[in-house]
């Protein structure tokens, strides 16, 4: 299970490009109406398949490593449901650490962060920095699915 809020920056933070990042081009294979998805994600020289259910702040998620060859064949089948992004590692109080996506072609000037927690508490008790914007957790518009078929919200 991964327990994760949302937020859509309004900014570019200071210093972004002095963090650590990574471009990573994601696509989804398969997409079902209840939350369920089935993607690969190249980040790097990595390579995954992740299958998600439910939406919303508590989703299941299972993931495993793919070799080059079989992301390859599956990568033409996610044409059309796609999205390329750089990822930043922001790090927050608490050990906590802010996941912030600038995303390329068609989302151009868009940027969310994903912050994680260990449990539903610790969610609840997260006090977001100003700079993090407006919370979007559970809004399907700014799911990474919904913004790789559908474009910007």
């Amino acid at each position: 299970m991964e327990i994760e809020r949302k937020f859509v920056l309004a900014a570019r933070p200071p210093d972004l490009d002095a963090r650590e990042h990574a471009r990573i081009e994601q696509g989804y294979v398969a997409l079902d109406e209840n939350g369920t998805e089935v993607r690969v994600r190249r980040k790097g020289d990595t390579r995954v398949m992740t299958i998600k259910s439910g939406s919303g702040l508590t989703r299941g998620e299972e993931e495993w490593p793919l070799e080059p060859d079989r992301f390859d064949a599956l990568w033409p089948l996610t044409d059309g449901r796609r999205v390329v992004k750089t990822r930043y590692l922001v790090p927050l109080e608490d050990g906590l650490t802010a996941e912030v996506d600038v995303y390329e072609d068609t989302l151009e000037g868009l940027m969310t962060a994903e912050v994680e927690f260990a449990s539903e508490p610790d969610s609840d008790a997260f006090a977001a920095p100003e700079w993090l914007g407006r919370e979007v957790t559970g809004d399907a518009r700014y799911a990474n699915r919904t913004l790789a078929v559908s474009g910007p919200p």
